[in-house]
């Protein structure tokens, strides 16, 4: 749930992203709207409307998993475009400016010097977003996603054993989470070279 969620997040984080750094005043207030809903709103709430206000809102029934997908991609999409916005904004305004004064057009000068110097600034900020939008999962369970959190009330639902599986599931998050902290700064090195 979380790779495809991050999957479309990107897509959406890209195109808002895009639209923050615009010259146009109109696309850059589109994408602020957008940012400002989605990170506005809390994920509890969002995840509520999506599974539960929309489906009746319109007569149909959702399946928890795209209901999921769709708060954690809309959510995390808002924060990426902001990561995306700041990594573009963080190079410096001369590399597109010799661009342009070269006669290369301002598509190709983000795509191939903006662009590159970017994203050694927003790896890190990209995989906290990881993170957070996999911890994020556990909060999908309040509309029946059956995920680690969810599969650990079940086993206590059955066993009664609280602290025991608790425990299991905090450390499961906790190697998880530390393996992608330890990517993190295997990339940020690299790129750093």
């Amino acid at each position: 749930m979380t790779f495809i969620s991050l999957f479309f997040a990107a897509i959406l984080g890209l195109v808002f992203g895009f639209l923050k750094v615009s010259r146009s005043t109109f696309l850059r207030g589109i994408a602020t709207v957008y940012v400002d809903i989605f990170r506005g709103i809390p994920l509890i709430v969002l995840a509520f409307f999506i599974y539960f206000g929309i489906p009746q809102a319109f007569g149909f029934k959702m399946d928890p998993n795209l209901a999921a997908v769709l708060t954690l991609s809309l959510n995390a999409g808002a924060y990426i475009t902001e990561i995306i916005r700041g990594g573009i904004l963080a190079v410096d305004k001369g590399q597109m400016e010799a661009a342009r004064s070269l006669g290369i057009p301002y598509g190709k000068s983000m795509m191939k010097i903006i662009l590159p110097q970017a994203v050694r600034v927003m790896v890190p900020s990209f995989i906290n977003q990881f993170v957070i939008t996999l911890k994020d999962t556990s909060i999908m369970s309040v509309i029946g996603i059956v995920e680690l959190t969810q599969s650990g009330k079940i086993i206590i639902a059955r066993t009664f054993e609280t602290s025991g599986i608790w425990l299991v599931v905090a450390i499961m998050y906790l190697i998880v989470i530390t393996l992608l902290t330890k990517l993190s700064n295997v990339l940020e090195r690299r790129l750093s070279k």
